[in-house]
Parts: structure tokens; sequence; C-alpha cells
């Protein structure tokens, strides 16, 4: 089985230009998964969140800035860290332009994966 930050490594030694991540409403998953594993800004550019209230602020103990979720179709990252895999039909449903424009999602859990 291949961890979130192996699955990261494996596609960022490849091919990605860069490797954002997105949350949605509570942050505490994937502040615990970006701090438990060490994920900063020299992995993440930024995080997208569609709260007004979190953007312009930095996800806690990594100090990643949080942005509105437009940056995603204006930098066209690779990839980007699915924060909350939780939500994740959700998400990728409201990203729909992002991936048809080639962008992908890594969903770290239960199991990674690349959508």
């Amino acid at each position: 089985m291949v961890t979130a930050m192996e699955a990261i490594d494996l596609v960022g030694a490849a091919y990605v230009k860069q490797v954002v991540g997105v949350r949605r409403r509570e942050g505490a998953k994937g502040s615990t998964l970006l701090n438990y594993f060490g994920i900063g800004r020299e992995t993440l550019d930024f995080v997208v969140d569609r709260s007004p209230h979190k953007q312009g602020r930095f996800m806690p103990g990594v100090h990643i800035p949080i942005l509105a979720p437009e940056r995603l179709l204006e930098e066209m990252p690779d990839e980007v860290l699915l924060l909350t895999w939780n939500f994740a039909d959700e998400i990728l449903e409201q990203q729909k332009t992002y991936r048809q424009l080639g962008g992908r999602f890594i969903i770290p859990v239960p199991d990674v994966k690349v959508a």
C-alpha cells in the first residue's frame, strides 16, 4: 500500500509542475495529514478553500497560504492533494472544469488514488 506522501513523491518526481491542496469547511483532517507527514511549502504551493473567512490565512503548523478555489483554474497545477477526502465526490464535481482541462486530484484516504 502506498502512503499519501509516497504518492506525492512518486507523482512529483515524474512530471508534476505544481501540487496544491484543497480543503472544505473544517480543516482538521487536512491539517493533521499535513503536519503528521511534514508536508509544507516545499511540497504544496498553496491550499484552496471555499470559505472567504479562511482565504488569506495560513494552514496551522505548516504555514501554507489558503486561497480561493478559482486559483486552481488560474494556476492549473498538475495535481491537487484533496485534504477533505470525505467530500471527494462533491469537490470533484465542483472542480469539473479543472479536471476537464487535465488537472487531477490525489485522494489520500482510505486508499491512495488519483482522480
